[in-house]
């Protein structure tokens, strides 16, 4: 008898818990990838010492903090014991998602290591196009013809001790550092000659952009209300279960 009073109780509590759980999966929250190279790679960013090149072999990225216009990227070693890079990185769009990581490269001369471009995670229309100093971006753009992105902010490019935290002076230089394009010429250029913006239904549609927030007069009270409504009707067909039972 006491069970049967109850249930209406539990029902609700756990019809308003499901409703207001959050999902979250962490790898799609830090785009854990594993990642193995065959040949060296050359990473921009902030660099644990004497790591700015890559040897050949296995590797994990995940996006240390992340934000509509900017990403901050980090290459951890396989078993996420020591970081070599952190990367600043910008949102570039791609039409359609592959179900696998893609990686992209600049050209480079040969004997020259490969120089890390942009990377997709998996499902996801939006991938990071990596930044470099400018230095090294109106090298590349030389190499390649095209635009190259480059912040003309001066970060440290190495440290000595891992960068762990998004709120550390480092990351937070890199997030407020200004971003452009630069030509083979040495002319700064726009970053969409480089990067394509979302269109605006995508800004909707992803979890890499923010979405749009409810008016401030939305609230939870007509789901609520609703969810109410089920429990009671559910406590009335158990009273009329128990009423024919007696």
């Amino acid at each position: 008898m006491n069970f049967l009073k109850a249930v209406p109780t539990v029902l609700c509590a756990a019809l308003i818990a499901t409703a207001f759980s959050p999902s979250v999966k962490g790898d799609d929250w830090n785009r854990k990838t594993v990642i193995t190279f065959s040949q060296p790679v050359e990473t921009p960013g902030v660099h644990m010492k004497g790591w700015a090149v890559l040897p050949p072999g296995t590797y994990v990225f995940k996006v240390l903090d992340s934000k509509s216009d900017r990403h901050i990227v980090q290459i951890f070693n396989q078993d996420e014991t020591m970081i070599y890079a952190t990367i600043l990185a910008v949102p570039n769009y791609r039409l359609r998602a592959t179900s696998k990581t893609v990686l992209t490269f600049r050209e480079t001369p040969p004997g020259q290591p490969d120089v890390l471009r942009a990377w997709f995670y998996p499902g996801k229309n939006f991938g990071d196009e990596f930044v470099y100093p400018k230095s090294k971006a109106l090298e590349l753009a030389k190499i390649t013809n095209s635009p190259v992105l480059y912040t003309p902010v001066e970060v440290t490019p190495e440290v000595e001790s891992p960068i762990t935290s998004p709120d550390e002076p480092v990351v937070v230089a890199l997030k407020q550092a200004p971003v452009l394009a630069v030509k083979p010429t040495g002319e700064d250029v726009e970053i969409a000659q480089v990067v394509t913006a979302p269109p605006a239904e995508a800004l909707v549609a992803t979890n890499d952009a923010p979405v749009a927030e409810l008016p401030k007069t939305a609230s939870p009270m007509p789901l609520i209300g609703l969810l109410g409504l089920l429990a009671l009707g559910a406590a009335f067909s158990l009273r009329f279960v128990r009423t024919r039972v007696l």
